[in-house]
């Protein structure tokens, strides 16, 4: 088990809310999945990067859209939100880090005022 895979606790929230419907092959367990699907929002790889613990990036990949289309993402949040609403309160574009240069304006651009106001 890697160092953000799922807990039990969670897993015992998020399960519920997933498809469950096998077809002829045997299925890719859906928690080994999940935590791959997480690995790569959390760290931003591409889908062909995806260590072969979290199983075939083609599954990984596939599933998330098929979930994503049915709308299990949206009930997964739902559900978790429910479960715990103070958890939601950090989501802030505040602790998104600019960069250095991103208070400065562009070099050689002058702002002027468009509209001149009435003095006294």
């Amino acid at each position: 088990m890697a160092r953000f895979d799922l807990s039990d606790a969670e897993w015992s929230i998020i399960a519920p809310l997933l498809p469950g419907k096998p077809r002829g092959a045997p299925r890719v367990d859906d928690r080994r999945v999940l935590n791959g699907i997480f690995y790569i929002l959390r760290t931003g790889s591409p889908w062909r990067d995806l260590p072969e613990r979290y199983g075939p990036h083609t599954t990984v990949y596939n599933r998330f859209n098929r979930w994503a289309k049915a709308g299990v993402w949206v009930r997964v949040f739902q559900a978790l939100a429910e479960r715990s609403p103070q958890s939601m309160a950090f989501i802030d574009s505040s602790i998104i880090r600019a960069h250095q240069h991103a208070a400065d304006g562009k070099k050689g651009v002058r702002i002027t005022p468009s509209v001149s106001l009435a003095g006294d």
